[in-house]
C-alpha cells in the first residue's frame, strides 16, 4: 500500500485527478468508480477544471456508483445517482448512458445487487475506484465487522448515519431511508486500482488502523492492505497518527516521476 501525504484537501484532489487524467489518456473508456460525500469533491473539481481547459478528455469515460439508497426514486435530488449526476457526470460532460449503478427501487433488492456485480464484471471491471473512509474505518456502507469477502448487498443504516444524513433531507430524519445497496468489500477489491482519500484530524485514527493496523473486519478499510495496487492519499491532519509518516514522506519524495500513484 502506498501512502501519500499532501498539504491539504485541494492538493490531494489535484493529485488524484492527475492520476485519473493519466488513466484516461491510456484508456479513454476507463471505468471510474466514484464515491459521494464532501471528501471527494476536490477530486471532481480538479478533474472538471481539466476538462474545461481542454487538458483532459473524459468524453468516453464510464462511471460506476459505489452505493445507493433503497426505496428512493432515482430522480430524487438526494439519491446518490442524482448527486453523482450533478457533481461528476455533468461537470465532466459525461452522459447518463455511460453511468452504471444498482437499482435502489427494485422490488427484488437482492436480485438487483447480484445484477450490479454482474454488470461491473461484464463491463470489464472498475479501472480506478475512489473511496472515502468513515471515522470507524468503513468504506462504502461496509460498517465495522462487514465480511472482507462481501459482495454488493443491502445494508441497514445505523441511527447515527441517518441522523448525520438528515441534513440532506431538510433536517427531517423521517425522510432518510433505512437501507442502502453498497458494493461489498470483495467487490471493491476487484477494482484494478483503489485510491482512498482522507482529510481532517477526525479521520486520523481510521487512517492509522487502515494502513498500520492488522487486516481485520473491525476496520473494513484495512482490507486495502490485501490489494496489489492501493493508494492512500491523506492530508497532514489525517496522517497525524501514522507512526511511519516520515517513511511515507521519504518514499513518495524519492519515487521516479514516471511512476505516478
Amino acid at each position: 500500500m502506498e501512502v501519500v501525504i499532501v498539504a491539504d484537501a485541494k492538493a490531494g484532489g489535484e493529485l488524484i485527478a492527475d492520476a485519473m487524467a493519466a488513466l484516461l489518456r491510456r484508456k479513454p473508456d476507463a471505468l471510474l468508480g466514484v464515491a459521494t460525500g464532501s471528501t471527494p469533491l476536490p477530486v471532481y473539481q480538479a478533474l472538471a477544471a481539466g476538462v474545461s481547459s481542454g487538458a483532459v478528455d473524459a468524453s468516453k469515460a464510464r462511471i460506476a456508483q459505489l452505493d445507493e439508497y433503497v426505496g428512493l426514486p432515482a430522480d430524487h435530488p438526494e439519491s446518490y445517482r442524482s448527486v453523482l449526476r450533478r457533481e461528476v457526470l455533468e461537470p465532466l460532460g459525461i452522459g447518463m448512458d455511460a453511468f452504471m449503478g444498482p437499482d435502489g427501487t427494485a422490488e427484488d433488492v437482492q436480485g438487483a445487487c447480484e445484477a450490479y456485480d454482474r454488470e461491473l464484471a461484464e463491463a470489464g471491471g472498475v479501472d480506478l475506484q475512489l473511496l472515502g473512509i468513515g471515522t470507524d474505518g468503513h468504506i462504502g456502507f461496509n460498517e465495522p465487522c462487514s465480511s472482507l469477502a462481501s459482495r454488493t448487498r443491502i445494508k441497514t443504516l445505523t441511527e447515527q448515519t441517518r441522523v448525520d444524513n438528515a441534513r440532506f433531507f431538510d433536517g427531517d430524519i423521517g425522510q432518510v431511508p433505512h437501507h442502502v445497496i453498497t458494493q461489498g468489500i470483495g467487490t471493491i477489491l476487484e477494482a484494478r486500482h483503489l485510491v482512498l482519500l482522507a482529510t481532517g484530524e477526525g479521520k486520523a485514527d481510521a487512517v492509522a488502523a487502515t494502513v498500520e493496523g492488522p487486516v481485520a473486519a473491525v476496520c473494513p478499510a484495512s482490507a486495502l492492505q490485501l490489494h496489489p495496487h492501493a493508494t492512500v492519499v491523506v492530508d497532514e491532519a489525517a496522517a497525524s497518527k501514522l507512526k511511519l509518516a516520515d517513511y511515507f514522506r521519504h518514499t513518495y519524495a524519492n519515487k521516479p516521476d514516471w511512476q505516478g500513484i
